[in-house]
């Protein structure tokens, strides 16, 4: 798939934060894809951001139309679980802006963390995609992810339960 035209990855700011909440409330308020039931609001998902500094292991990257246009979408690493034995597995996720879908945004997104996650010191990647996400299956797999199992009627979403399959992806970092 060719990668959008004139889109610009960077690392997510303050400043994009009424614009990252608008994207994930709309998965909120209209899809099964996050578990979240309530809608943000921008000083309710302050910590979120604030968790992904510019380096490290826990990033969040940004697609924006460039010069300063709209956000088309972000991805994220985050910390698998808080216990310090998983300090080297990392959760990642992309979310596409409603519209931008099928553009490669979630291609250039994915190709941009994994390629700052070969510089840190992480072993593992894992991602939970609630079923069905054809799209998000098939990127996933794109990116060398490998199903792992599918917990089924893990959560429960607009008066109905849904399955999460779980995917891991080999990193490049981490102590051997």
């Amino acid at each position: 798939m060719p990668e959008p035209q004139e889109v610009q990855v960077r690392p997510g700011v303050a400043g994009d934060l009424d614009a990252l909440t608008d994207l994930y409330n709309h998965y909120v308020r209209e899809t099964a894809i996050t578990f979240d039931t309530a809608p943000f609001t921008p000083e309710g998902r302050r910590p979120w951001l604030l968790s992904h500094p510019e380096d490290g292991p826990y990033r969040l990257l940004v697609a924006q139309e460039a010069p300063g246009g709209r956000i088309l979408g972000y991805a994220t690493s985050s910390p698998f679980r808080a216990k310090a034995a998983y300090a080297t597995s990392v959760e990642t996720t992309v979310y596409c802006a409603a519209g931008a879908g099928g553009r490669g945004v979630g291609t250039l997104l994915y190709k941009a963390l994994f390629e700052a996650l070969a510089q840190e010191d992480v072993h593992r990647a894992y991602a939970g995609i609630a079923q069905p996400n054809e799209p998000s299956h098939r990127l996933h797999l794109r990116f060398g992810f490998e199903p792992l199992g599918t917990y089924r009627e893990v959560g429960r979403k607009f008066g109905r339960y849904w399955d999460v399959t779980w995917y891991e992806k080999d990193l490049p970092g981490g102590a051997r």
